[in-house]
């Protein structure tokens, strides 16, 4: 897998940019919360949820791995970032299936389409494979 086909999956896709926009919006509704309230209290848990599924596993292994201590918010922001980033990486994969998009033929004729040469000897040019009659 390309670069440009990681960038791709992981921003360039309506599902994925979404998903970083509604983290983005918590992300910034925590920050202002913190400057501007005098006890922001537990605000920073709303980007954590939205990270949740794998922003738990890897606050497990944290803790296994460095005790039960609390992380130093530059650790916690970077595994915040990672966790999002994999996440919508994983959604814009997901999304792709789903469209036919990664699975190509090896001679580059989308899925549904023959290729030039079909399995009954005809020589087509993109021909639309028969249906049934209906």
């Amino acid at each position: 897998m390309s670069a440009h086909t990681l960038v791709r999956l992981t921003f360039a896709n309506p599902a994925s940019l979404i998903y970083l926009g509604l983290v983005g919006a918590a992300v910034a509704f925590a920050t202002a919360v913190t400057l501007f309230a005098p006890d922001p209290g537990l605000v920073w848990v709303l980007p954590a949820l939205c990270a949740f599924p794998l922003f738990l596993l890897v606050g497990l292994a944290h803790a296994a791995a460095l005790g039960n201590g609390e992380p130093a918010a530059w650790l916690f922001i970077t595994e915040l970032v990672l966790c999002v980033l994999t996440q919508s990486l994983a959604l814009g994969t997901i999304v792709e299936a789903s469209r036919g998009r990664l699975r190509r033929d090896t001679r580059g004729t989308p899925t549904g389409w023959s290729s030039p040469a079909d399995k009954h000897g005809r020589a087509g040019r993109g021909t639309r494979p028969s249906g049934p009659a209906g």
